[in-house]
């Protein structure tokens, strides 16, 4: 399964559905992707109500998907079946990108399917693709265990009162203004430094801005030169916004070893500002922090 990226309200990544140029279905073909009972179709209207405020009581698994796409259909009636199976102990809800892209730019899907997994409004693990029923099955328990006895269980509470910038912040994201929303939460850790919110958002939004700057062919460019420290910063950039974790943070290992003084500082400071971007309980991180020791020791 492909390992989660940094995504979440926010993160705000480049979309690339360059795949869905095609022409929309027929009337027949969607209304017969849409007949999957138990999935709530989620809208920009509703989004707050039934993705992000319904993760406060219970996971939810959230469908970024087309229905020109086979296996976004598949996928639809696996988890639909999946979330009757399990009784409401955890929900399921679709986002059709031809219909709503704005939510999937939100995201930061690069591809459809694609699966995200929230908690308390937060991600907690995605995969892109399609994946056999057993997997799934496996994807879902884990996600209930991680969640068990962490979430509100449908109780009602008063509402945490949220600071004006960081809804300013916010709301900068949902419009599409990343650099804005990037200036609004350095701004919130002047004033406030240990804010996790701005500091994540922060870091993901920075990370999110290099990657997209580099060009196409930057993996390309930097295993024609090896010992290129710039090429390889810009090619692990691209392989970590492409979800692969392993391949960016191995690149930077091994220039670790080939380096010395300012330039392998360097690199173990890279390296270090794309770990703090996932869980540290991620099988990659932490492969990838016990690799960089054993490199520079």
């Amino acid at each position: 399964m492909t390992r989660p990226r940094p995504i979440g309200p926010a993160l705000a990544g480049a979309i690339d559905l360059s795949a869905l140029k095609q022409p929309p279905p027929s009337p027949a073909a969607a209304d017969s992707a849409a007949a999957v009972p138990g999935a709530v179709e989620v809208t920009e209207a509703n989004f707050e109500a039934e993705v992000l405020a319904r993760s406060n009581q219970v996971p939810v698994v959230v469908l970024l998907w087309t229905p020109r796409s086979p296996s976004s259909v598949q996928l639809a009636e696996v988890f639909a079946a999946l979330a009757a199976q399990d009784g409401g102990t955890w929900a399921f809800a679709r986002v059709n990108v031809d219909v709503v892209p704005q939510i999937a730019q939100a995201f930061g899907v690069q591809g459809v399917p694609t699966v995200v997994a929230l908690a308390a409004g937060q991600p907690l693990s995605s995969f892109q693709g399609a994946q056999p029923p057993d997997e799934l099955r496996r994807w879902v328990d884990s996600l209930l265990e991680a969640t068990a006895g962490k979430l509100a269980s449908g109780e009602e509470g008063e509402p945490e009162a949220v600071d004006p910038e960081v809804e300013r912040a916010r709301a900068l994201i949902d419009a599409g203004d990343f650099d804005g929303a990037l200036a609004a939460y350095q701004a919130i850790l002047e004033s406030t430094p240990n804010d996790e919110e701005a500091k994540g958002a922060v870091r993901r939004l920075t990370f999110e801005k290099r990657a997209g700057s580099h060009p196409e062919d930057a993996v390309a460019r930097a295993d024609a030169a090896p010992d290129d420290v710039a090429a390889a910063f810009a090619a692990a950039d691209v392989e970590v916004q492409q979800w692969n974790l392993a391949a960016g943070f191995n690149r930077l290992i091994a220039l670790v070893k080939r380096t010395a003084g300012d330039d392998r500082t360097a690199v173990r400071t890279r390296l270090i500002e794309l770990f703090e971007l996932f869980d540290p309980a991620d099988p990659d991180v932490v492969a990838g922090r016990r690799n960089l020791a054993n490199a520079l020791y």
